[in-house]
């Protein structure tokens, strides 16, 4: 199998924050725009001070370099440079995180990030989806009171997720207000992620207490065998993250997704931060498909598991796979 036919795969991506797509080169251009001074001489010395190895160590220079984000036209030139990357890699579809507590914690008025999305989505020329993430390090309140300031804006948010530091932080934390969005209309998923403490545990609260559609990573549902039952019973996804796994934990995480596909979990490849974890999602795909050695048939159903369980009504759905099966059939003619 050849990467080109990776690559030429029309393809969904559903765990991608849109913060995590701020290059270097715009995190420079937003800063000069909005007259402020960052801590690095040039784009290259920026790439280098990004030596993480574990999630708080990440999550530390991913918060400072949202900083830059001020104004609304900062939001749209972020999420539209993605939207050309995501074109280019043949990505017909995404659903995309974002964070507004980040913003709204600096004064930046929710409305602003919203706005500014929203008006990238219009000119995206695909179809894109926005999911709303609470901060899991900070309090229940703040994500209650963040839930109840997208209510007017819940025509553009097809739901909200849990992300940020997991230490200490159980989804059961947030139970409250997961209830309240899923009242208010709002699809459910939560990071669990990889190799964090009492990470099966939190999985399952995820399943038991949330009740959620999806869970992000979550390669830990292998540790308990009973566990992969009752995901594989309910048909939930799992948005895996390759390259992300291999800066903060020990290596892409190859051979969980081998054996995902081998018990016919719903696992699906995307890209995370990838401005911070270099690789879209081409080489995500890429790199888990050499790392693993996946077939053709592997590849195929990683990417048909992505509209699978996407947030889409079934025609569309259907369109789309409709639209790989057809791609699959071409490319082994």
């Amino acid at each position: 199998m050849t990467d080109g036919f990776v690559e030429g795969m029309p393809k969904a991506e559903l765990h991608l924050h849109i913060e995590g797509t701020l290059e270097p080169e715009l995190k420079f251009d937003l800063a000069a725009r909005n007259g402020l001074e960052l801590p690095y001489a040039s784009v290259e010395e920026m790439r280098a001070a990004y030596d993480f190895d574990d999630l708080p160590s990440f999550l530390d220079v991913y918060y400072e370099g949202m900083s830059v984000l001020r104004t609304e036209q900062d939001f749209y030139d972020l999420a539209s440079a993605y939207f050309r990357k995501a074109r280019s890699q043949n990505v017909v579809y995404a659903e995309i995180f974002f964070d507004p507590q980040a913003h709204t914690s600096r004064g930046i008025p929710f409305e602003t990030v919203v706005d500014g999305l929203r008006r990238a989505q219009a000119d995206a020329g695909f179809r894109t989806q926005l999911i709303m993430c609470f901060l899991r390090d900070m309090s229940a309140e703040s994500a209650m009171e963040t839930l109840e300031q997208s209510l007017p804006f819940g025509d553009w948010i097809v739901g909200v997720g849990l992300d940020s530091d997991e230490k200490g932080n159980p989804p059961v934390k947030f139970a409250e207000v997961f209830a309240r969005a899923r009242r208010e209309g709002y699809r459910l998923t939560m990071h669990c992620d990889v190799d964090q403490e009492n990470s099966v545990a939190h999985i399952r609260q995820c399943l038991d207490e949330i009740r959620v559609e999806r869970i992000d990573h979550g390669v830990n549902v292998l540790e308990d065998a009973a566990l992969v039952e009752e995901v594989r019973r309910r048909g939930l996804g799992l948005t895996v993250c390759p390259i992300s796994n291999s800066y903060v934990t020990n290596g892409f995480k190859e051979r969980e997704v081998k054996a995902m596909l081998d018990a016919n979990l719903r696992a699906t490849i995307n890209s995370d931060d990838p401005a911070y974890f270099p690789g879209y999602v081409n080489e995500n795909l890429v790199a888990v498909q050499r790392a693993a050695a996946l077939s053709r048939d592997e590849m195929t159903t990683l990417v048909r598991n992505a509209f699978t369980i996407s947030w889409l009504d079934e025609d569309e759905r259907g369109r789309y796979l409709d639209a790989v099966d057809e791609y699959v059939e071409s490319a082994t003619q």
